[in-house]
């Protein structure tokens, strides 16, 4: 009977925690963002409240975090298929 072949497992580095986490905090930033701004136009805000305080940050988070996140997670992949390529070779 055959036993199937383990493939060695490959060791999470230091980036990659980095780039998940940080992918991660910054999806749920965008969205909590994105949903606060619902929550302040459905509440009578108009578009000239949304100018001052704290909402010009709110309002630009889910513009670029978004994307970013997005772009931290392709490279999050890339880097891991290249590690798993490199450890098939070897093994």
């Amino acid at each position: 009977m055959r036993t199937p072949q383990e493939t060695p497992e490959t060791p999470t580095g230091r980036i990659d925690r980095f780039l998940a986490y940080t992918a991660l905090a910054l999806a749920a930033a965008s969205i909590i963002c994105f949903f606060a701004i619902i929550i302040g136009t459905a509440t009578g805000m108009d578009q000239a409240s949304f100018g001052s305080g704290a909402w010009p940050f709110i309002a630009a988070l889910p513009l670029f975090g978004l994307p970013l996140a997005f772009v931290m997670i392709i490279a999050l992949l890339i880097i891991t298929f290249v590690r798993r390529g490199r450890a098939g070779k070897r093994s």
